[in-house]
């Protein structure tokens, strides 16, 4: 036995949380309806296990430590980049939607880290500029496989990053895979079009993208100016956390109040999803993670009144921000931009990057195109654009 130096604590005295306890800690602390990560069906290249940390940490951690997770900095959620540094982008949105989907996750008892990795990478597939972009993509792809930000996302972790001289991708667990696809129902094997619901953690993920996105865009709006405090008057649920807000801070500048406003929306927003789908769970008598997945409907959603009032808001923000005249004309401009380089590249490949210029049997040209313009942020995308484009003197 080895001598300890007096007052030096022993591993059973500080309690050391290895990988073994953490997985027993999930098992006895998480619902039973909840994902474990010491249940994971592992991943498609085995590995050995981490010391310390559980197969979702692992892949939390290797997302966090990627290319693409670090490029959302740079690219556009609603307003370009280049536009200002207090607009949100996709990387503070994806960091507000993994705070939203740990809350809700943690308070049902539910996987926490599970729901936090999906959360940070459920949009790595995004191009740059937005929704822009993304249509831009999806009619250059029409006739070559197409383009869908999830898919996209799955072929980032799977195929695009390397970090490993004898495989393609980041290796990830079947589960965290399966739930960046998590608008689809899938089948056993995690392909799209099956039988199976998403687990619970990435429904959690689905609703928390939809809370952070309505409301920080309502801030962003008016921020910008292109939303005013009298645009909100037909809303029911804008009009109810404001007058929340006048009745504890009666008083309160206009800038600070609207600020205290978008943090009760997203407050009863969560408090609203938490306490319906308690309800949801409890009617359906779920008690594993498979009988889950095997309900006919979604078990993590909004009241329906709540539903009601968040439908509203999208309505609402769909034709008084993303339809006004200023976003349009840089999304059409955005969409000009990306396939106007799609064409250049796919006239003369050699522009590309070698690692990009894919043969038949890998995917193509056109997908080798689609992943390198789908990686790029904004700034990367405009440098590009102008390199190509314009006179010599400014390559």
């Amino acid at each position: 036995m080895t001598a300890m130096t007096p007052g030096t604590p022993s591993k059973s005295t500080l309690g050391l949380a290895t990988r073994e306890v953490l997985e027993e800690r999930e098992r006895c602390t998480l619902a039973p309806f909840a994902a474990k990560a010491g249940d994971s069906r592992g991943r498609c290249h085995p590995e050995k296990q981490d010391d310390f940390r559980t197969a979702f940490q692992r892949d939390r951690d290797r997302i966090v430590h990627s290319a693409a997770f670090r490029r959302l900095e740079y690219k556009t959620q609603v307003f370009v980049n280049h536009v200002g540094d207090h607009y949100r982008t996709r990387l503070t949105h994806t960091m507000e939607v993994a705070q939203i989907a740990r809350a809700v996750s943690r308070t049902l008892c539910l996987n926490e880290d599970l729901a936090e990795t999906v959360a940070l990478v459920h949009d790595v597939g995004h191009p740059p500029f937005g929704h822009s972009g993304e249509r831009a993509l999806q009619a250059c792809m029409k006739e070559s496989g197409g383009f869908e930000h999830n898919k996209q996302a799955l072929r980032v972790v799977d195929v695009i990053e390397r970090r490993y001289p004898d495989r393609q991708g980041l290796n990830l667990t079947h589960e965290v895979r399966e739930s960046i696809l998590k608008h689809a129902r899938t089948d056993e094997a995690g392909d799209p079009g099956g039988d199976l619901a998403p687990l619970l953690e990435a429904q959690v993920v689905d609703i928390a993208d939809m809370i952070a996105y309505n409301n920080h865009d309502i801030d962003d709006g008016l921020y910008s100016g292109l939303l005013d405090e009298g645009d909100f008057a037909s809303l029911s649920l804008v009009q109810e956390a404001g007058a929340q807000v006048d009745r504890e801070w009666p008083g309160l500048d206009p800038k600070l109040r609207w600020r205290r406003v978008v943090t009760t929306l997203i407050h009863r927003s969560v408090s609203d999803l938490v306490l319906s789908s308690l309800e949801l769970l409890q009617a359906a008598s779920i008690g594993s993670p498979s009988e889950a997945r095997r309900s006919p409907g979604r078990l993590i959603g909004f009241s329906r009144e709540m539903w009601k009032k968040q439908k509203e808001l999208a309505r609402f923000l769909e034709k008084n921000l993303y339809a006004n005249h200023r976003v349009i004309r840089m999304q059409v401009k955005a969409e000009r931009f990306i396939r106007r380089m799609f064409s250049a590249y796919l006239d003369d490949p050699r522009q590309l990057p070698p690692e990009y210029r894919l043969t038949e049997n890998e995917g193509g040209l056109h997908r080798g195109i689609c992943d390198y313009m789908a990686g790029m942020t904004d700034r990367y995308a405009q440098d590009s654009y102008k390199k190509m484009f314009h006179p010599f003197e400014r390559i």
